[in-house]
């Protein structure tokens, strides 16, 4: 009898390998098909747009945002890391982003008038006068000190200007129930420059995860935003964007890390 089972198991297994196999191809098909036309679907371009006014609606927004990407070692081998951090934006000038690991932590704030980074291992703090407009500051933390956060798009005054910019193609592929906890409608997106498909909740318009993939460069390293713990319109004190630290810690000069620039090329 214990034979017969493991018999019919492995029928049974083989049998159910054998659909998938036949689905997969099926599916693989019909999503080349959509990215061969490059269309723009209006289905798609409307997921979008509710969700970036679900977002650029909400006077405060909080959320855990976990990115994971690869970088290249030595011997040319992929290798994988991931960064937490915990965002609070309340618009139209306020941001806090605090990055506990993996890495060194690191603090970030902007309360309207001042950007300033605070690295609590070393006890450390650089501070600068910044624009009183979010969207402006976000640029001028990336020209003065190449600051970048993955997920600017999502927390700007228009997300759906910035997502959709230089915009070839945009398609729904379908809906997915296993992630995030909620179902979500998947919109893969491209431009001249990246690709993504995007994870955005049914019901409540909120984005979920977000697999970068870019176009240009040997390397083309990919990259993935999961976000999590949504909390919209909720209080967070005015104090709370200012470091706790300031007067404690020593001061460094709120610019680009030494060898930034020869990295970058530039």
């Amino acid at each position: 009898m214990a034979k017969k089972l493991r018999f019919l198991t492995v029928c049974v297994s083989a049998l159910a390998l054998a659909g998938v196999c036949a689905v997969a191809p099926a599916v693989a098909e019909e999503h080349a098909a959509k990215t061969a036309a490059a269309t723009i679907e209006p289905k798609a371009l409307t997921l979008l747009k509710d969700m970036s006014e679900t977002l650029a609606k909400a006077n405060a927004i909080s959320f855990t945002v976990r990115r994971a990407f690869d970088e290249p070692a030595a011997n040319g081998q992929p290798l994988f890391y991931t960064i937490q951090s915990n965002v609070d934006l309340h618009r139209p000038d306020k941001l806090r982003i605090i990055t506990p690991g993996d890495g060194p932590a690191s603090e970030f704030y902007y309360d309207g008038k001042e950007m300033a980074v605070f690295l609590p291992d070393a006890n450390l703090l650089a501070v600068e006068i910044a624009p009183p407009k979010l969207d402006d500051m976000l640029e001028a933390a990336y020209t003065k000190a190449g600051l970048y956060f993955p997920f600017v798009d999502f927390i700007v005054a228009d997300p759906y200007a910035a997502i959709t910019e230089g915009l070839k193609s945009a398609f729904v592929m379908g809906k997915s129930k296993v992630v995030g906890g909620v179902e979500t409608d998947i919109v893969a997106i491209a431009s001249k420059d990246i690709q993504a498909q995007i994870w955005i909740g049914s019901q409540d318009k909120l984005p979920r995860l977000v697999w970068l993939n870019p176009v240009k460069g040997a390397a083309k390293p990919r990259s993935m935003i999961e976000f999590s713990n949504w909390r919209l319109n909720a209080p967070v004190a005015a104090e709370s964007f200012r470091p706790a630290a300031a007067d404690k810690a020593g001061k460094i000069k709120f610019a680009k890390p030494a060898g930034a620039e020869a990295s970058s090329g530039k």
